[in-house]
């Protein structure tokens, strides 16, 4: 499949998310409506600040991003930092992106918020809160939630009440929601390990992030998505896997277009469509 016609076709449009990013765009939801990319898709394309990367400042991503047609960004918490240091303010910020017609559903991320000892994840909290606090004044709706200090044998259930204050912190102090991430080179490679994990901090905002990208190379496969509502994703990461290459050879770096590669990203988006309509579904009949 071409990436052009990938992007063009009916059913696209998942950079980012499902039904949290569609209740922070503040817009009545509805299993059949198609809001974005001019009613074409029930979902919002969202651009990782790192694809253009080289561009320059992020008001000039933001503006990228608009003129591209985008519904909304997704920066990384360097470049938020980097953007105070010069100065500038992230409340305005924020609404600059507004005023772009766009909004912010994630930003990546809180680097090393779970850790293996309770002594090391003390450690970690004010530089976690001081991502959430940028998170929050520039109004994310989410923030990545990164285990990249995890060691081998990690123990899963002190993992998860890491996870569980965290959300805790999040949601309470800065009204932001943390969302674990999976990576093939951290210790939480497979959507399996997340979903366990979001699971058992028995928190009623626990969210993942899945990534087409790392669900292949980490062997983990796709038809776990069949099981999973709508709103127990914060944002889904779309891209794809380079033709020609062997998988155990992949990192990050050979990530190409959607469309590009040998993913099966038409049953995938196929798969969170349902998903999600079976999630507004239960709200629909709950009368939420």
């Amino acid at each position: 499949m071409q990436r052009k016609n990938f992007i063009l076709g009916g059913i696209t449009g998942i950079a980012a998310a499902a039904l949290p990013a569609l209740r922070a765009a503040a817009q009545p939801v509805t299993a059949t409506s198609k809001r974005y990319q001019g009613g074409k898709s029930p979902w919002p394309i969202c651009l990782d600040t790192a694809t253009i990367r080289p561009a320059g400042s992020l008001e000039k991503k933001i503006e990228i991003a608009r003129v591209a047609g985008f519904d909304a960004i997704e920066p990384w918490d360097s470049e938020l930092a980097e953007y105070e240091k010069n100065g500038g303010n992230l409340k305005d910020l924020g609404q600059k992106v507004k005023d772009a017609g766009l909004f912010v559903p994630s930003m990546i991320g809180l680097w090393g918020c779970v850790q293996n000892t309770p002594e090391a994840f003390e450690r970690s909290l004010p530089a976690t809160r001081n991502r959430l606090r940028m998170a929050s004044e520039l109004g994310c709706a989410h923030v990545q939630a990164i285990p990249n200090d995890l060691k081998e044998n990690f123990d899963y259930k002190f993992v998860s009440s890491c996870y569980r204050q965290l959300l805790e912190i999040g949601v309470n102090d800065y009204g932001v929601i943390p969302a674990l991430v999976f990576v093939k080179m951290f210790q939480v490679k497979r959507l399996g390990q997340a979903v366990a994990l979001a699971l058992d901090a028995d928190h009623p905002r626990a969210k993942i992030i899945p990534d087409v990208y790392h669900m292949y190379i980490s062997d983990g496969g796709f038809a776990g998505l069949k099981h999973l509502r709508g709103d127990f994703i914060a944002i889904f990461q779309f891209n794809d896997a380079p033709k020609d290459m062997a998988r155990e050879k992949m990192e990050d770096k050979h990530r190409v277009y959607p469309g590009d590669g040998i993913l099966p990203l038409p049953q995938i988006l196929q798969d969170l469509r349902a998903g999600l309509e079976k999630t507004l579904g239960v709200i629909e009949k709950a009368g939420v």
